[in-house]
């Protein structure tokens, strides 16, 4: 498990996440010389199956929808150009921010948070499902494509990254923080811990991940916040200065007018969207830096227990953004005729997970297991949820039809 120190980036601050005086991944392989440990990282989730299926996944909409609206893999490269930029400001190791920026969505199911809730609710009986966790699962046990091991054999603390992508897993009390997951641990997650024979205490379940990851997960805020706005507007789904009444945006909208009057509306969007982000940016760092010093923080151990995340916005900031993440809430998330496919999407999700489970043998040959095992309910139902659950929108539907004999229409528009 243990490897000795790698080449690591030049001019790291001392609150940089680092790979130890010895690199730890679950299987022993050679270091190379050439690449940190977390750049190795880096480009094995690129490499990956399941990042490349991203580019087929739901963002917002359907991701046939059209080619200019996000998909699962835009989005995420997004993320990832925006933890890169936070990181590397402060100093930080920005391939771990970007490694855990690029991972943090490839556990979504097809057709986005609608096949994740259809996906929990099948699977409630054997162990639940969550995205976040079926991450881990992916890059632990399903990407089959070295000849060692199973997984991309990523660094441990790369692992921690995902596992706490929105936090502590536990609260100072012992209880899973996760509402949603009815106060257990997520089978992905028990499954990992079992197999690998690792003690909870060396995953520190119970404390902040480093800055790195806490730049992820607060760079997929950023993110999808400004960049929904844009899809929601070019949808015609509502207008941008419907959100006018939000002080950041207002203060946005007018310096861009006042600069640039008569701007085209596509300008115009690309400019806000473009000035969100640096503001967005730039008040993330900004509220780091200061938390870091009124809390006398020293060490990557203090960053772990401290009371809350560091990498947030300012107070200021973060009622502006949760008014646009209401905004879009009530405007496009729960849009009528969204809602309406959402529904025929948690349908097709729904019939193919019951359609497998009952039966198994239509699983594609890759997918069979021995009988015996396919005998056991939770054996059954997990196999059929990792595969359903690695399904792009296209595939979903395209196995919907051929089980079927009919697949819906998905694409926002169709039904007028």
């Amino acid at each position: 498990m243990d490897r000795t120190l790698d080449v690591l980036p030049a001019n790291l601050s001392p609150l940089a996440a680092r790979p130890g005086p010895l690199i730890q991944r679950i299987h022993m392989e050679p270091e190379g010389k050439n690449r940190s440990a977390f750049r190795r990282d880096r480009d094995r989730i690129v490499h990956a199956q399941a990042f490349r299926r991203l580019a087929h996944k739901t963002q917002v909409f359907i991701s046939e929808e059209g080619d200019h609206y996000r998909t699962r893999l835009t989005h995420t490269i997004e993320v990832a150009q925006i933890a890169r930029s936070i990181a590397r400001n402060l100093g930080l190791d920005s391939d771990l921010a970007e490694a855990l920026a690029l991972a943090h969505d490839m556990g979504h199911t097809p057709f986005g948070h609608t096949g994740e809730d259809a996906l929990a609710s099948a699977m409630q009986p054997y162990g639940g499902f969550e995205h976040n966790a079926q991450t881990l699962r992916i890059v632990t046990k399903l990407e089959r494509r070295y000849a060692a091991f199973d997984g991309l054999n990523l660094t441990l603390e790369t692992l921690c990254g995902i596992i706490k992508h929105n936090g502590p897993v536990f609260d100072s009390k012992g209880t899973v923080r996760d509402e949603k997951l009815g106060g257990s641990l997520p089978f992905a997650l028990t499954d990992f811990l079992d197999t690998q024979g690792l003690d909870q205490d060396l995953l520190a379940l119970d404390r902040h991940a480093g800055l790195e990851a806490q730049i992820a997960s607060v760079s997929d805020d950023i993110a999808y916040n400004t960049h929904d706005i844009d899809d929601g507007v070019r949808a015609g789904l509502f207008k941008l200065d419907d959100l006018s009444y939000v002080p950041l945006v207002n203060a946005i909208l007018v310096e861009i007018d006042h600069a640039f009057p008569d701007l085209q509306p596509e300008r115009r969007m690309g400019e806000f969207t473009r000035q969100l982000i640096t503001r967005l940016i730039g008040d993330v760092q900004a509220t780091i830096e200061t938390r870091l010093e009124t809390q006398s923080i020293q060490t990557c151990s203090d960053i772990e227990g401290a009371d809350a995340m560091l990498a947030t916005f300012s107070d200021e900031v973060a009622k502006d953004v949760w008014q646009i993440r209401t905004f879009l809430f009530n405007t496009l998330y729960r849009n009528d005729e969204i809602m309406q496919l959402r529904g025929q999407a948690e349908a097709v999700v729904q019939r193919l997970f019951n359609h497998l489970f009952e039966h198994p043998n239509d699983l594609p040959d890759a997918w069979q297991l021995p009988p015996a095992i396919m005998r056991d309910a939770v054996a059954r139902a997990r196999q059929v949820c990792d595969f359903v659950a690695g399904m792009t929108d296209r595939y979903a539907l395209t196995t919907h039809a051929r089980l079927f004999d009919v697949a819906p229409d998905l694409r926002y528009g169709a039904s007028l």
